[in-house]
Formats: C-alpha cells, sequence, structure tokens
C-alpha cells in the first residue's frame, strides 16, 4: 500500500522516524509543499526560505538514492493544505500519509484538518515523534500541568532518559523504483529576495554539512562548550541552529553525538558536554511550553500580567536598533552580524532583546518579529522562549529588575573588542578600552573620538533602567509581591 511521506521541518532521510515508518509500510512517495504566503506570514527570513530550497535540492538527491520521488506541489496558505494532499493521495493512490509532527498552533490546526479530510476519502494520517525526545504532555508536573521552571523539566528529562534512551533511526534500504519522476525543485520563491552569496556560504546546504559540523564540534569545541560559549569573536558554538530548525540534523543525532564524548553521562561528566545537552533540553522546553500553553505562538505574553506593560511607541529608536546604529557597540556589532549572516551569537541574543525591552522599553514582539525576519535558524518556540525570557514577561524568564549592562556585557564577553571590530570596522583604531563606549572618553575630557564617525548613544543607561522597572514595578502582581516581603 502506497504511501505519502510529506515533509516539512525534517529535511534529511537519516533518522527521520516518518520516513522509516513510510517506507517500512509500503512503497514511498515524498512530498513538500512550498508555502510562499504563509512563511510571509509567518515572517520567515528569505535567508531561511532560500536555505530550505538548497536543503531540499540536496534531500532529492538522497530520496533519489533510495528511489523516492520526490513530488513539489504549492498551497500558498496552509488553509489550501488539506485539499492539495487530498489530490495527491488520490492521483496516486495513497494508502497513508506519514508525518513528522511539529507543535505551533497553525501547524497543529493545518495537520488536524488534513488528518479530517484526509480520513474522509479513507487516507490514513499518521503523525510521529521527531522533534523531540519526548511526546508533549508525556512530562507533567504533580498536577498534571505543563511544567514552567526549566531547572525542573530539565530534572524529569534526564531521569527519563536514562531509563530509556531514544534511539537513532538508520537510513532506510532502497525500495523498487516507481514509475514517478521527481519535480523540480526550485531555486527562487517569488515575494522572498535571494541572500548574497557571501551569507549562503555561511551555511552550506544538505545532511553531509549537517553531519560534518556535528562531529568537528564534537571532536573539538565541546568539551570547552562551557567556557566559550559566551565569547562571540571565538568559534565557541556548534552552529547547528539553523541545521535542527529545518531537520537537516535530529537532536536525537546530537545527543548521540555528545553522550558518546561524555561517555554516556547526561548530568555528569566533562561540564562542557553537560552544558550543551543543557541546550538541547531548552530546545525541548520551549517546544513542549508551545503546545501546553498555546497563547505564546500567538503573540501573547506568557506572563498574562505582563500584557498590561506600558511599551513605548519609538518607531526611530526601533529603527536605530534593528539598522546597527544605536551608539551602543556590542549592540550594534551584534545587530549587524544577524543582518549580514542571518545568525547572531546567543550570548547577544540576549543582550540586545533586553536593550530593546529594558533599555528602550520596546514591546519583545517588535524584536521577535524583526529577528524571524532575518534568522536562518528561525524557529517559533525557541525565538518566542528566547525574547520572553529577556524581557521577563515568559517562562522561567529573568526576574524584571534583571537587567544587562551591555557595556558591562561587553567589556565581559569581547574584553580585547574583537567581535567588535569586525562589525564595526569604523572602530577598528580604538583601544580595547575605548571601544566599548567610544564617546565616553570624549565626554571626559580626551577628545580623541571627537570627529569619530559612529552615533552617541540614543538612550542613557541607567536612566533608562530605572524607567524599565518604573514600568514594570506598577503591574499590580509585582506591587503585591513587594507588599508581602
Amino acid at each position: 500500500m502506497r504511501q505519502l511521506m510529506w515533509f516539512r521541518t525534517d529535511l534529511r532521510v537519516h533518522d527521520n522516524s516518518a520516513l522509516a515508518a513510510a517506507m517500512a509500510a509500503g512503497p514511498t512517495l515524498a512530498l513538500f509543499l512550498l508555502s510562499p504566503g504563509e512563511w510571509q506570514a509567518h515572517n520567515d527570513a528569505p535567508a531561511k526560505v532560500d536555505f530550505w530550497l538548497r536543503n531540499l535540492a540536496a534531500l532529492q538527491q538522497q530520496l533519489q538514492q533510495l528511489n523516492v520521488p520526490l513530488l513539489i506541489a504549492e498551497a500558498d496558505t496552509w488553509s489550501a493544505a488539506p485539499q492539495v494532499l487530498s489530490r495527491i493521495c488520490e492521483q496516486h493512490s495513497i494508502a497513508a500519509v506519514q508525518v513528522n509532527d511539529e507543535y505551533g498552533v497553525h501547524e497543529s490546526r493545518r495537520d488536524a484538518a488534513c488528518a479530517s479530510l484526509l480520513e474522509q476519502q479513507g487516507v490514513a494520517f499518521k503523525g510521529h515523534l521527531d522533534q523531540l525526545f519526548f511526546q508533549p504532555g508525556s512530562l507533567l508536573t504533580q498536577s498534571g500541568t505543563y511544567f514552567q521552571v526549566y531547572s525542573q523539566f530539565r530534572k524529569v528529562c534526564y531521569r527519563r532518559l536514562q531509563i530509556a534512551l531514544p534511539r537513532c533511526w538508520p537510513r532506510p534500504t532502497a525500495q523498487a523504483p516507481l514509475p514517478i519522476a521527481s519535480d523540480p525543485v526550485p531555486t527562487h520563491i517569488a515575494g522572498f529576495t535571494s541572500p548574497s552569496t557571501s551569507l549562503q556560504q555561511f551555511w552550506p546546504a544538505g545532511e553531509d554539512e549537517a553531519q560534518r559540523r556535528l562531529e568537528a564540534f564534537a571532536a573539538e569545541q565541546m568539551e570547552w562548550y562551557d567556557q566559550r560559549r559566551d565569547i562571540p569573536s571565538v568559534p565557541g558554538t556548534s552552529q547547528l541552529s539553523s541545521y535542527l530548525a529545518a531537520g537537516v540534523i535530529s537532536p536525537r543525532q546530537c545527543l548521540h553525538a555528545a553522550l558518546a564524548v561524555n561517555q554516556g553521562e547526561f548530568d555528569s561528566g566533562n561540564p562542557g558536554v553537560v552544558c550543551w545537552i543543557n541546550e538541547l533540553l531548552w530546545r525541548e522546553f520551549y517546544k513542549h511550553i508551545l503546545v501546553g500553553y498555546p497563547r505564546v505562538s500567538m503573540g501573547r505574553a506568557f506572563r498574562r500580567e505582563t500584557d498590561a506593560v506600558a511599551w513605548r511607541h519609538a518607531p526611530a529608536d526601533l529603527a536605530a536598533w534593528q539598522q546597527g546604529r544605536t551608539g551602543i557597540p556590542i549592540i550594534d556589532a551584534a545587530m549587524r552580524q544577524l543582518v549580514a549572516t542571518g545568525w547572531m551569537h546567543n550570548r547577544l541574543r540576549m543582550v540586545v532583546a533586553m536593550f530593546l525591552t529594558k533599555n528602550l522599553l520596546i514591546d519583545w514582539r517588535e524584536g521577535e518579529r524583526f529577528f524571524m525576519q532575518h534568522l536562518v535558524d528561525g524557529d517559533l518556540a525557541a525565538n518566542n522562549g528566547g525574547w520572553q525570557w529577556s524581557s521577563s514577561t515568559g517562562t522561567d524568564s529573568a526576574p524584571y529588575f534583571r537587567i544587562f549592562n551591555p557595556l558591562s556585557q561587553s567589556t565581559r564577553f569581547d574584553p580585547d573588542g574583537r567581535f567588535i571590530r569586525h562589525w564595526l570596522p569604523e572602530l577598528v583604531g580604538l583601544n580595547k578600552k575605548d571601544i566599548h563606549n567610544p564617546h565616553h572618553t570624549a565626554q571626559l575630557g580626551g577628545g580623541l573620538f571627537g570627529g569619530i564617525d559612529y552615533p552617541r548613544p540614543i538612550v542613557d543607561l541607567a536612566k533608562s533602567r530605572s524607567r524599565a522597572l518604573a514600568a514594570f514595578k506598577c503591574l499590580p502582581h509585582l506591587s503585591a509581591i513587594e507588599a508581602d516581603a
């Protein structure tokens, strides 16, 4: 009985739960739906769409080796997906559609609508656990609710993983050829500008590249991850996030690689490896949050009371932040890295997010949207979780009074100014002290930088910190907490 493997954010043939199930069940066809209207509505970056297409082309070559034809169809929005699937299933006499589960509200509604229509024509719709180690809803608090605190969630994950480690599925064996031709994979989608060649070169496509990066990180960097991950000028991170977001590599493959380095230990052994495993579990945590608290994928704060924060409408300040001209070098360098490469170092994601939401007091949703519009690794759960953590509106978030000082962060994590010099060449001549706050010396009478071609800070950090504290303190729940203290 013919199977249809519907690829989404799982563009690989190794360790692919749904593909393994499909090819075990019968002759298999593959499908990918182009949904430009939906991608635009979800603010997917042009660089991300380009990365998908390049990985889709690489996937097609892998599928050819398995004799699995890849069909390309268009459903401009996900509301059109059920009818498109229905037509393809009828055309090719499909008995079952196999998918790997996705967890956003719109994704869940799309899959439910597809399953309902296909059921009417006698076609099964089978979902599989693939993006996560644990099925959402299988890890709950003693009161039967989804975890809201990462440390508690992590403890339960450790216990479950030690009992039963999730397996990696082998690459399926090739099936007998089918009399069906693959469709050409487009190289461009209307409405999405093509990224620069230099940006594409940051992110080569294909499973082989993802595996190469994982193997190199495991061999050379993972044991030092806890010491190097916060330094943006050194290659201390795996840079696998784009491949994980597109499903070119699986979290199970990453976990097994880490355990191989750490001799099977999750929470002991090498601190660097343990730290990286925790990052995989943070990713897991935020996807569980999507399911347990769907409001976070609909533009709402996890902490409902913070919807009352009086965010500033400040278009000029927002534009300065977006364009990397705030006058705070570490902020501007990070934003320029994002626009140029489609990626930003994780420490700096927190720094720029706190600057926008605390120092500029601009709604976190503006930052979340801008990041998605530029990130190659744009992922709803991780991006939303990070922004709500930084803005003190989310689950397990930073306390409202914890506000990163970008100058302190800059001197601590880029002490020599190497990262700043790379992205702000106009400051390349400054010494390692002055480069973090170039206009400060001039104000103190040094006079060396009076003619520097670099904007002055758009905000006073001390005054803006006080403004942010006042905005959060006036929320009713915080007033009550402080009265009880």
